[in-house]
Formats: structure tokens, C-alpha cells, sequence
């Protein structure tokens, strides 16, 4: 009676320890299949196999974590993280992705940041100055930059490659990545266009554009973006003249010595929204998500008139 229990109970364990096995395989030899062919992932220095594993599945590339973290101890990975920048493939196996974050299938990506508010002449010289980066437009003017990026002859480069960080194989041309930056930047601006809000002052999603560098430039905390952008529409909805400092200091160019004074808000350019009204020919900077989205649906508001705080905030 106990062997025929002892052999039941044998049978049970050794089903089960196939089941387990043949569970585990699956997850070390299918495709990951995240959504997307491939996926960016950054480690940072210093991380731990139970810290990128619990990355991996925020990110969406693997579920239960602690398979993946058993599977890295199983194999004595946990010392070989490589930290980076990484492109992961959505046909990868558990194994490759091991494989893949400690340094041996994955393609280690560079990174670049273009931020919120530069002018196009500071992500040039962002792109000019990264060793990683094939320089194919240094010494160029804006214009043949313009005709090499495949954008429309006569475009004014100002304000149309979107702020972000952009991850790129070492070597990638500069002319690639403007051309991610200005992809992005079209299909952001056409989705923010299309929920924007009935009855704004604006008719195109070009000058929406515009305005969302002048909000861009006068807002140093996201939370006031909105009534800023109400402030300006409302005045565009009065006809009144926007006002606004950072639209002289663009109009002045390299003349600007960091000091803004009466004698420049009175001098007439395009650019001077003192001397004339409505938008300035193009925009001044390069806008980020949150200011597009602020331009086309502002905050509920009369204002007519914000005042600095002097801490960022107005």
C-alpha cells in the first residue's frame, strides 16, 4: 500500500516537473512578442538583474519577471549587465534578450537630446558636436540642410523637428536623425490639430505651431503652459499685439546680448510682436508636446495679462 502511494506520488512529481519543465522552455525559446518590432531600453550604471527585470516588464518586453531574474541566475548573468542604450527585437527569445542585456546580440544605441524651447541653429550644433553622429551637414546653410532632410523647398527649418531623445546606431548621418525629428514632429502636430478647439484664432496647424514656441519660450513650468496659451489667444481673438520678449530677442538674432532693452521692443522686424500684430512669421524655438496641446486647447480663461514670478513660474 505505501510503494503504491509512494509511486503515485512519484508519478504526480515527475508529471509535474515535465509540466514545469516544458512551461519554463516555452518561455526560454518563443518570440517575446511585445508590441512593435522592436523596442528602445536603457540600463543604467549600476543596475541589478532584479531591477531590469522588473524594467523589461514595465516596459511591456517580458511578463513575471522573476522567470527572466531565475533565468540570469540559472545561467550566472546577474555580474554581466552591460549598462546602455539598447534596441530590442520583438522576435527575440528570453535567452537572446539575456543574451541581448549582457552585451553580446544587442546593438548598443547612442543617444542625443533636443530639447524643449532650442532653436534649430542649437540642434545643429547638438548634432555637429556628438562623436557618434556622421556629420553630413556641417558647414551647410540652413537652407541646403532643409533640401537634404526632403522637406518642401523654401521651408523655414525653424520649429519643425520635435524636442526628444533620439537613440541612434554609431555612424547614423545627422541627416537621419532630422529626419526622425521632423516626422515626429508633422505626425504630433496633425493629432494635436485634429482634438484641437472650436473657434480659435488660428487657421492653420502652422501657426498653431508658432504660437506653441511663443508659449514654449515664455513658460518655464508645464502647469502654466495652458493659461499662458489663453492669454495669447485671447489677445489674438481682440486684435491686440501679443507682446511678447521672446519674439524681439529672436527677431534680433545674434545682436542679442542677453539684455533686452526698451530701444529693441521699438525696433520694427518681423519678429517684434510690440510693433505688430498678430504671429510672427515663423516659429522661434522648437515647441514640445505639452505646448502644442496648450495652443489648441487652452485653459478657460479672460485673461489678457501674466506677469513672471521670477522663479520660472508666472
Amino acid at each position: 500500500m505505501i510503494r503504491r502511494w509512494a509511486l503515485r506520488l512519484f508519478v504526480v512529481f515527475v508529471v509535474l516537473l515535465l509540466a514545469v519543465g516544458a512551461w519554463f522552455a516555452k518561455f526560454l525559446w518563443l518570440p517575446l512578442d511585445f508590441s512593435g518590432n522592436t523596442r528602445e531600453f536603457v540600463i543604467e550604471q549600476g543596475a541589478t538583474l532584479r531591477s531590469v527585470s522588473r524594467d523589461l516588464e514595465t516596459a511591456g518586453v517580458i511578463d513575471r519577471p522573476w522567470r527572466f531574474e531565475v533565468l540570469g541566475r540559472v545561467l550566472k548573468r546577474e555580474s554581466t549587465l552591460k549598462a546602455g542604450n539598447y534596441q530590442l527585437d520583438a522576435k527575440w527569445s528570453a535567452l537572446e534578450l539575456l543574451d541581448g542585456i549582457t552585451g553580446r546580440a544587442a546593438v548598443s544605441l547612442d543617444r542625443l537630446v533636443l530639447v524643449e524651447g532650442w532653436t534649430f541653429r542649437q540642434f545643429r550644433a547638438a548634432l555637429d558636436s556628438h562623436p557618434s553622429v556622421r556629420h553630413e551637414t556641417a558647414g551647410l546653410d540652413d537652407r541646403s540642410v532643409v533640401e537634404k532632410i526632403g522637406l518642401a523647398p523654401g521651408t523655414h527649418p525653424e520649429g519643425r523637428f520635435f524636442p526628444d531623445t533620439y537613440y541612434f546606431a554609431k555612424g547614423t548621418s545627422d541627416v537621419t536623425v532630422l529626419k526622425r525629428a521632423a516626422v515626429r514632429m508633422q505626425e504630433i502636430l496633425e493629432r494635436q490639430w485634429a482634438l484641437r478647439r472650436n473657434g480659435l484664432p488660428i487657421s492653420t496647424a502652422y501657426e498653431a505651431l508658432i504660437l506653441a514656441s511663443i508659449v514654449e519660450k515664455e513658460t518655464g513650468q508645464a502647469s502654466d503652459r495652458p493659461l499662458v496659451a489663453a492669454v495669447l489667444v485671447n489677445r489674438l481673438r481682440r486684435g491686440m499685439r501679443l507682446q511678447v520678449d521672446p519674439t524681439v530677442i529672436y527677431g534680433l538674432g545674434d545682436e542679442f546680448d542677453g539684455d533686452l532693452r526698451r530701444s529693441h521692443l521699438e525696433r520694427d522686424t518681423p519678429y517684434n510682436t510690440y510693433t505688430r500684430a498678430g504671429l510672427p512669421p515663423t516659429p522661434i524655438a522648437a515647441p514640445g508636446r505639452a505646448s502644442i496641446a496648450a495652443v489648441l486647447n487652452p485653459a478657460s480663461s479672460s485673461a489678457l495679462y501674466f506677469v513672471a514670478r521670477g522663479d520660472g513660474s508666472s
